[in-house]
């Protein structure tokens, strides 16, 4: 129709509908979609298939969030389809990356049990390569994730699912499904297997830039299934002690490397490395804080200290903004963005300011408008609208804001 955006805007309401994927814009996609796997081949078209089956479940999550559960059936069964189609081609069978996402896929639409299956089939046919593979890693890891989100408490962890699974990533043998029962002598294996892999991980140079995306790859998903295994045998300290160990390791081996080369070329993985071992420490502090009773200030300053470091990660701002709303003083927080706008080009931060104000702006009006007769207000209103116009005002005149558009429609819904 000459002016429908394709894909979604998923920041912004409309009336009491949130706008989601336009149907134009979603033939557009499905249309370069199936264009493109027509065109390629072998490796290019593995990587289009798990870019496809990214995107979908993009959509399913997004009718998660909606609570729309008529629209989520559809999505589902179309997404399996897409999934199960994959998987049939010859060339994907042993691909893990997909089988991952299809696990994922199911898990998301509720199937615990069938995920679980997924997950299963997808270990007992990726051979023993244990922790020396990457692929294999990175799916215990998701698969462990998912289980530990469905314990109420951390009280009896160790005979948990979870442990089950990344006890048998390090043992190197054929993976042989959950029965139950996890003995106390294996655990104490895996433990020192993966402490010797982590050291050996932390010590080793890689030879070329391949080799270092690989390791950089593999690092960080060693050092995610070791803290889970510790966080549920041991205890959250534990856990935040191996990222905090391989944080520092990982900052070490940026500096030197720049020190050396002057300049910055060889290590353009390792704050990806870095910023991807933060994001799991953050989430596990979020997830512990959520089953049981624990402070928020490391969780804070874990979050402040990544986000001066990499102010364009969204993950990282929502985790923040989330943490912020539960405290009634903004100034802190206020005083933070102001900080990291002032030191980057990202328009990230900016984003993040004005919508973290929009969320204070509708609690205070939500209080404000409470029908409970006569009403106190707990939240005072500090000219919140003047303070979003001002934020928009500083965020369009930055060099990026002045060519974002969702940044001038936001404004611009703003103000109507």
């Amino acid at each position: 129709s000459g002016f429908n955006s394709i894909g979604h805007m998923d920041t912004m309401l409309r009336g009491r509908h949130q706008i989601g994927h336009y149907k134009e814009g979603e033939e557009f996609i499905q249309n370069v979609f199936h264009v493109l796997s027509q065109i390629f081949t072998g490796k290019e078209k593995s990587n289009l298939a798990i870019c496809w089956l990214q995107y979908e479940i993009s959509k399913v999550i997004q009718c998660l969030q909606g609570k729309k559960k008529k629209k989520l059936k559809a999505q589902g069964r179309k997404s399996k389809k897409l999934a199960k189609n994959f998987l049939k081609a010859p060339d994907n069978r042993n691909n893990l990356s997909l089988w991952k996402l299809y696990a994922y896929l199911e898990w998301l639409l509720g199937n615990t049990d069938d995920a679980r299956k997924v997950f299963d089939t997808a270990l007992c046919t990726a051979g023993t390569g244990g922790l020396k593979s990457a692929q294999i890693c990175s799916l215990s890891l998701l698969y462990a994730q998912l289980e530990v989100e469905l314990l109420e408490s951390i009280e009896g962890a160790v005979m948990s699912r979870a442990v089950h699974i990344l006890t048998k990533l390090t043992e190197n043998g054929p993976y042989v499904p959950y029965s139950g029962q996890v003995l106390s002598v294996n655990v104490l294996k895996a433990r020192k297997t993966y402490e010797h892999a982590l050291q050996d991980h932390l010590s080793k140079t890689p030879v070329s830039d391949q080799d270092q995306i690989n390791d950089t790859d593999q690092l960080v998903n060693l050092v995610g299934c070791y803290a889970l295994f510790q966080y549920l045998t041991v205890g959250i300290d534990a856990a935040v002690l191996i990222y905090t160990q391989a944080s520092e390791k990982l900052e070490a081996s940026g500096s030197q490397k720049c020190e050396n080369t002057g300049e910055n070329l060889g290590i353009l993985n390792f704050p990806t490395a870095l910023e991807a071992v933060t994001l799991l420490h953050t989430n596990l502090l979020r997830f512990h804080m959520k089953i049981s009773v624990y402070p928020l200030n490391p969780l804070r300053e874990a979050l402040t200290e990544a986000l001066k470091r990499y102010p364009s990660n969204q993950s990282l701002w929502r985790s923040y903004i989330h943490i912020q709303r539960k405290s009634h003083s903004a100034s802190k927080a206020r005083r933070f963005f102001d900080s990291v706008t002032r030191s980057t080009n990202s328009l990230e931060p900016w984003l993040f300011a004005i919508q973290a104000e929009q969320m204070r702006k509708k609690l205070t009006e939500k209080v404000q408008r409470a029908d409970v007769g006569e009403i106190h207000c707990t939240i005072p209103e500090t000219g919140l609208t003047n303070r979003i116009v001002a934020l928009f005002e500083h965020a369009v005149q930055s060099e990026n804001g002045t060519h974002c558009p969702l940044l001038w429609r936001m404004y611009l819904n703003f103000m109507v």
